[in-house]
């Protein structure tokens, strides 16, 4: 290329009437170079373009570029890296591939570079009152005071774009029910509905695959009860839900440091639900306004509930083993009772609860539910005590003695089998119509004043259940006592 100044020299002289052969005669160039910048129109600096060199990998730049490419359509964490790249090439081409790690290092990192809006670029969205924005979070939590080891719960998150203001529920997985359960419980807590739903594609309401939604059964009729509109965002867009996104994060940091103790799930929504307001006197980033305030608009713009709320439950046909008990989720083995023994019933699943069924329809027993990937056995020893009475041999190996005191198992074990059994009846019916834990007192105050045949206890619990407050152990029946045959307990040798 020739300098600046020698092709000044050939515009000047072309400028001055020189003709193209002239002027290559006259600076000793080629016609050509001459003819190629008399007529050239712009002479501004053009961009400076990278240098190029040579490189042993420019045979493999245009496969490595079309793997990049495919990793656009596929989950970030699973898209190639250098490492990835260099094993693969070296896989496919063997010895024709003899590039070193940092070669292919520097080549990736160089086609990243060039192409950041297609990956790094947001775009600020518009959100008008009352549209809301959903997620989950994960943190830890103490079940009880004092625990020395916190658990792993699930939090869902309601956002307000407009307001930005926040609700929480705290859940022990990211299902359905929880889902449909949570939304429920902070829309009547402020009183509407939302005109429209933004959901991550991970929540286990359904899922979105190109462009087909698939609901979760449960969600449709929830989504059908409140009449609200639904919305996937996008894979890997987080910027469609960055409300929520952002206060998964400050909930956290100013609800759950430390991590709080739940003792119920009842006690730490209700919890969540009188905090999360102190958290709304601060001023929008933006619009300068305290997001309370800007709520009431949101709130102005809600839709109104139903007259009946939606019962988050769904019901599931499941078949019993020999010993009455069912499994859900892979994982998790529940009782319903020994009497419904290889039959199938339906069971409702709830986000907390798991309930089997007669076939009329009464509950056998309540369970709570269980999450997670490590196999569970959840008995509810009341739901045998109708099967033992009859077998009371069984007592010493059934789950009802974990429920009971040291000192009453003490006293039934030394029971003869007549007067076992008669308690093990009279626990049964009680429980039946009082509840198991007025029954275990009654069977309590029982076996303290020697008063163990079943009409005794059956007395003694319907006494306690019509007079609560009344101090039953205080009352002297010794003169009705002397009206009553006595029963003789056998005492075994």
């Amino acid at each position: 290329m020739k300098s600046m100044k020698d092709i000044e020299r050939m515009v000047a002289m072309y400028a001055d009437g020189y003709n193209i052969s002239e002027i290559a005669e006259a600076l000793q160039v080629d016609r050509k170079t001459v003819r190629k910048y008399v007529d050239q129109e712009d002479f501004s600096e053009p961009f400076p373009e990278p240098p190029s060199r040579r490189s042993e990998l420019d045979p493999f730049k245009a496969t490595i570029q079309g793997w990049l490419e495919d990793d656009a359509r596929v989950r970030y964490k699973q898209r190639h890296t250098a490492e990835r790249v260099l094993h693969r090439l070296q896989d496919e081409y063997g010895d024709r591939f003899t590039c070193s790690y940092s070669t292919v290092q520097r080549y990736i990192k160089q086609l990243r570079a060039a192409r950041p809006a297609q990956h790094t670029g947001t775009l600020e969205l518009e959100w008008p009152p009352g549209t809301a924005e959903v997620d989950f979070g994960t943190a830890d939590a103490y079940w009880q005071a004092g625990d020395s080891h916190p658990i792993e719960v699930k939090y869902l998150v309601v956002s307000f774009p407009f307001s930005n203001a926040a609700l929480l529920q705290y859940f022990p997985g990211e299902t359905a029910e929880c889902v449909t359960q949570g939304l429920q419980a902070m829309w009547q807590h402020i009183g509407g509905v939302p005109s429209r739903v933004v959901f991550d594609n991970a929540t286990g309401i359904g899922r979105r695959l190109g462009d087909v939604i698939r609901y979760a059964e449960l969600f449709e009729r929830f989504k059908a009860h409140y009449g609200f509109d639904a919305t996937f965002c996008n894979p890997y867009a987080g910027q469609e839900k960055g409300s929520v996104e952002v206060n998964v994060g400050y909930l956290r940091r100013n609800l759950m440091v430390p991590p709080p103790v739940l003792e119920s799930w009842d006690a730490a929504n209700a919890a969540a639900f009188a905090a999360v307001p102190k958290l709304w006197t601060r001023i929008h980033y933006k619009k300068g306004l305290p997001i309370a305030a800007l709520f009431e608009t949101d709130r102005q713009a809600l839709r109104a509930l139903p007259r009946k709320a939606f019962n988050a439950m769904r019901y599931l046909r499941v078949q019993t083993d020999g010993y009455g008990k069912f499994h859900l989720d892979a994982h998790h083995w529940y009782s319903s009772s020994p009497e419904w023994a290889r039959q199938e019933l339906t069971v409702g699943i709830g986000a907390f609860t798991v309930v089997p069924y007669t076939p009329e329809g009464t509950p056998i027993t309540i369970h709570a539910r269980q999450y997670g990937e490590t196999r569970t056995d959840t008995i509810d020893p009341r739901t045998t005590l109708h099967r033992l009475w009859r077998n009371p041999g069984a007592f010493r190996n059934s789950p009802i003695r974990r429920t009971l005191s040291e000192d009453l198992v003490t006293t039934l074990d030394g029971y003869a089998r007549t007067d076992l059994k008669a308690c093990l009846q009279a626990l049964a019916d009680v429980t039946e119509r009082y509840g198991f834990d007025l029954a275990i007192q009654a069977l309590e105050q029982a076996v303290h004043h020697q008063q163990i045949a079943y009409p005794d206890i059956l007395v003694r619990a319907t006494r306690m259940a019509q007079w609560p407050h009344k101090d039953t152990k205080a009352v002297d029946l010794s003169p009705y006592n002397s009206l009553i045959p006595q029963t003789k307990t056998e005492v075994r040798s």
